[in-house]
Order: C-alpha cells, then structure tokens, then sequence
C-alpha cells in the first residue's frame, strides 16, 4: 500500500516558485565590478566558490544588465564581500540608474584596473575564465589573482528581498 501525502505544492508557475523558494534561502552580498570606459558595478548575491586548486569562483549576472556589456568583455573583475555597514552601498549597486561611483561610493583603481571598492570585509580580483549562457543570465567563472581578506565586521546577507545583518 503506498501513502499520498498532500506535500505542499505550489500551484504558482515555475519562475514565480523559484523566486518564492530563493527569498527563503539567505546568502551573502557581493559586490562585482569591472572596468570598460566608464566603471560598471552590480550587486550579486550568486556568489560561489567553484574550486580550491585553482582557485576559481563564479557569480550570475543578468545579460540585460547595464553592466554586461562591460563585463562580456572584461578580462578582470573585481569581487567585494560586503559588510552589514554597507546596507546602503549594496543598495546603491542594486537600484538600476544609480550612480554607483558617485561621491558617496569611496573606491579606487586597483589591480588590473579593476574598480576596488573601499571598507569591504574581503575583496579578490580575478582573470575571467569562462562565461557561460544561463537563460536570461550569464555565469562568469574568474580565477583568483590577488585580492585581501583584511576588512574587519560581520557579513551583509540578502533574505526575503532585504538586506539584513547577521544574528547570533
């Protein structure tokens, strides 16, 4: 005899499921840039580790984004980890028409060029190995060249469409 049990479908279509679950799971925010005539930045909470050894990680961005054009041909990105002081600059990468490196943003051209941006928790840059097509995204894989893990505080983490600090 085999049991049913009513498991809780959603009867919402599958995109809108998908966002509905991913407003469930908290991640950490990142912040990429990278550099084409002007510098271009985004907020990221797709942010993964892919590989020690080399050190690889890869991020998502939107192929619609004001930003891609830059980043389909960047060699180097920047990677920041922001920190829960940062609520407002995760904002600012994040709101389409902002003026991301306006005078309220403190950075600074670092390695390769890239766009650093300055009171981060960590910041790596890295050499884009591969883009690869994801439905209306791209996921850009960058190996590690140089980079600092020398910012002090706690994370900034994105859950239910909110910036939010972590608790203990």
């Amino acid at each position: 005899m085999t049991a049913t049990h009513d498991l809780g479908t959603s009867s919402l279509g599958t995109s809108d499921l998908f966002r509905s679950v991913f407003r469930r799971h908290a991640s950490g925010v990142a912040v990429i840039t990278a550099q084409g005539t002007r510098p271009v930045g985004f907020t990221a909470t797709s942010l993964a580790s892919v590989a020690a050894e080399p050190p690889l990680l890869s991020f998502g961005v939107g192929s619609g984004s004001s930003s891609w054009p830059v980043l389909s041909e960047a060699e180097y990105v920047g990677v920041h980890i922001l920190g829960e002081h940062q609520r407002e600059l995760a904002a600012t990468f994040a709101r389409s028409g902002a003026d991301r490196f306006g005078p309220a943003t403190d950075w600074r051209s670092g390695p390769e060029g890239v766009p650093v941006l300055d009171g981060v928790l960590a910041w790596l840059v890295c050499r884009v190995v591969t883009r690869i097509p994801a439905g209306d995204h791209r996921v850009v894989i960058g190996e590690v060249t140089t980079g600092t893990a020398a910012g002090a505080g706690r994370p900034l983490l994105y859950h239910q469409g909110r910036f939010n600090a972590l608790r203990d």
